[in-house]
């Protein structure tokens, strides 16, 4: 059993750092929206890519003409995911007799 408990407390790790990578990348996209990047740079590119799909639901939900909230809303939801998935992994995998030692 204590190698199921194991896999669960390294998913919760590897979502723990997804979910913060995704933080940082949504974090500059907001940044970088500040100064008007140009749209043909490939990293401008990138980023729009990587977070457009999980920022456009909210700015559907939640239009509040020019201020775009949607970021706000995603870190809600992102810091919400790592207290409760996050975490409810890494006790999973305790109390299954995970040691989490690497």
């Amino acid at each position: 059993m204590f190698i199921i408990g194991n896999l669960f407390i390294a998913l919760g790790h590897i979502a723990n750092f997804v979910i913060s990578i995704y933080i940082f990348i949504i974090f500059v996209r907001v940044i970088i929206s500040w100064v008007n990047p140009d749209p043909y740079n490939t990293i401008v590119q990138l980023l729009y890519t990587l977070t457009e799909p999980v920022l456009r639901p909210f700015r559907n939900i939640v239009p509040l003409g020019p201020i775009d909230v949607s970021p706000i809303f995603v870190f809600l939801l992102l810091y919400f995911l790592r207290s409760f998935v996050v975490s409810s992994l890494i006790q999973l995998g305790y109390r299954m007799g995970g040691s989490g030692v690497f």
